[in-house]
């Protein structure tokens, strides 16, 4: 059986209820959905603006997998969950400029979108992630080698 890490980092905030901000089996690196709070005080980042909160928290989506000695460009699957069908817009250019300035000519990974209630009223996007590691990566990448403070398995 493949070892089960929990990730955290202090870049993104704590998870709201009972589950890890992230996971690392093996090559597979799971995040947990994740929102625009402030990682320190855990408030929304951000309001009425679904643009800055989506780079927010593709932002934070980004810290965990690096917590998890993968990035970006590891990604092969995003959820993205909007409170209002009327945010896709703004959401999609926000993400794709991410998207742009992260993975350059890269393979950008799946996407589903989907119309939901979330868990604060201020928070008008949630996304999740999963992404794979190479093998070169899963042995010589971890998150130690990160130059940002994080660390796989550590308790908040």
């Amino acid at each position: 059986m493949t070892d089960r890490l929990p990730l955290t980092t202090a870049l993104a905030p704590a998870p709201l209820s009972s589950f890890s901000a992230g996971v690392r089996a093996g090559n597979i690196v799971q995040v947990a959905g994740q929102g625009p709070l402030d990682a320190g005080s855990g408030t929304v980042l951000h309001p009425d603006d679904v643009g800055a909160q989506t780079t927010a928290t593709l932002e934070r989506v980004r810290d965990i997998l690096r917590s998890g000695g993968a990035d970006v460009s590891d990604l092969i699957m995003l959820r993205v969950y909007l409170t209002d069908r009327s945010h896709f817009a703004p959401m999609n250019s926000a993400y794709e400029e991410f998207m742009a300035t992260h993975l350059g000519d890269g393979v950008p990974p799946a996407r589903t979108t989907v119309m939901v209630g979330l868990p604060l009223d201020e928070m008008l996007v949630e996304i999740d992630a999963l992404a794979v590691l190479t093998d070169d990566q899963s042995s010589n990448h971890t998150a130690e080698s990160q130059e940002i403070p994080d660390r796989i398995g550590e308790a908040r």
